[in-house]
């Protein structure tokens, strides 16, 4: 029995004889046998070459594939962790000197051009230059730091302040106020209307130890930061820190700003009243407009670890002994203590009421603002109060060791007549010594406890 046709099977063209193919009724013409490739001698041709060869080749492609990413990818790693800045890079290395010009103009802009200030902070970094740089940034003004991180206390603390305005929009610049050319560079970057010069070598104790760097700090580096600023066009107005140490040995009490201060009782006071004349030089010659401040033991958080208060909280929570002077015959060695926060508003209070300076190309062409002012609190506390409150506040007590106080430059006492600045800058002191302590505290135990982490 015959099979229909389209149920026939289909048989594969390699199957057939190539004579019996048709197509459309016409006989194909066979297929002519290709003349196979001769070989050279030595040579193996591609058909020839084992199997395994094959398999060599396919696994070293794959190899080389993966290699090839790999490398890519490793390259493109190193490549974002070199450009992505860590946080002691942000501070202390500057990638390129176009980067930190464009950072400096920036911070220094205020949120108002018409209405806001573009001002320098020397010693940013400090105690209260980090206040102040935080409070003129907070109110709209355009803040550049400057501050030379030195190793009179730990750095580490310092560095913590930069991070903390850098946070906030506030550059700092690494560089010394003895680097005139860093100096006179910033001037050219940024027209200031104001310099808040408070970077200084500070501590009486200190100077028994390195008296040179209060000559380089307090005089040479006040001298350099005047000679910038009455050659910059227009001149800044500057407010910068003097020192309730002025007073000395001075008896009359409440400290004015009209009494004597030609008897100093350390050689950190010296360079400040030092200061306050070379200010009135710089006045009179080259016009330019100086407020000075007297600060009256501030304290508060940030402060600074070799303040009384701050090593008494350390020493109290680590169970060790804390030393408390006593004047001649038992007598109480007492501080005019001034809350950080008070501070600030008349350091800001005196910028405000600066004029300008009336200096430029090298001509006077006016009488300049020449200032002075206590910024004290008028309640002066004696130590052992501090202690009693330092007690209180930490649930600790201390372990006094009493002692006389030494022959270093410290004071007995210290207490502030603020008329002046209430009248001329409205300055008034607000914060009492327990309620500015219990803040300290309140930071301390934060900051440290952080640290540890």
């Amino acid at each position: 029995m015959q099979t229909p046709s389209h149920h026939k099977l289909h048989k594969s063209p390699l199957t057939q004889n190539s004579s019996r193919l048709k197509t459309n009724g016409k006989r194909l013409k066979p297929r002519t046998k290709t003349k196979p490739k001769r070989n050279f001698p030595g040579k193996i041709s591609s058909m020839d070459k084992p199997i395994h060869t094959h398999r060599f080749r396919y696994r070293c492609s794959i190899t080389k594939l993966i290699f090839c990413w790999f490398t890519i990818l490793l390259a493109f790693f190193f490549f974002f962790l070199l450009k992505t800045p860590s946080s002691n890079a942000n501070r202390r290395v500057l990638p390129s000197r176009s980067t930190w010009e464009n950072v400096v103009v920036q911070s220094a802009k205020p949120r108002d051009n018409s209405t806001g200030h573009s001002v320098l902070v020397t010693g940013a970094a400090g105690f209260v230059g980090t206040h102040v740089s935080l409070a003129l940034k907070e109110r709209g003004d355009g803040v550049v730091g400057i501050d030379n991180f030195n190793k009179y206390y730990d750095p580490s603390l310092k560095r913590r302040r930069s991070d903390l305005l850098l946070h906030n929009g506030v550059f700092v610049l690494e560089a010394d106020i003895n680097d005139s050319e860093k100096l006179a560079k910033l001037f050219r970057l940024v027209k200031f209307t104001h310099v808040v010069h408070l970077a200084a070598q500070a501590g009486v104790r200190y100077a028994l130890k390195n008296p040179a760097s209060y000559v380089h700090s307090n005089i040479a580096g006040l001298v350099n930061v005047f000679e910038v600023c009455k050659s910059a066009n227009p001149q800044p107005s500057i407010v910068w820190a003097s020192s309730s140490s002025v007073y000395g040995l001075n008896s009359k009490v409440p400290f004015s700003e009209e009494d004597r201060a030609d008897q100093p009782a350390s050689l950190y006071a010296a360079t400040k009243k030092a200061g306050e004349e070379i200010a009135h030089a710089y006045n009179h010659i080259h016009g330019l407009s100086i407020t000075g401040l007297r600060f009256f033991t501030v304290y508060g958080p940030w402060g600074r670890p070799d303040m009384m208060y701050f090593s008494f909280t350390k020493n109290m929570l680590r169970g060790k002994p804390i030393v408390v002077f006593e004047g001649p015959d038992h007598g109480s060695v007492a501080r005019d203590f001034t809350y950080i926060d008070d501070v600030v508003k008349g350091c800001l209070a005196a910028l405000d009421t600066a004029e300008k300076s009336t200096g430029s190309g090298g001509r006077v062409e006016g009488r300049a603002q020449l200032r002075v002012f206590n910024l004290g609190n008028t309640s002066p506390v004696p130590v052992s109060e501090v202690v009693s409150i330092m007690e209180r506040l930490l649930r600790v007590k201390a372990k006094k060791v009493v002692v006389p106080m030494p022959r270093n430059g410290d004071v007995l006492f210290t207490h502030a007549n603020i008329s002046l600045a209430r009248r001329e800058l409205g300055y008034m002191p607000t914060t009492d010594l327990k309620t500015g302590l219990r803040k300290f505290v309140n930071w301390y135990l934060a900051y440290y406890s952080e640290s540890k982490r």
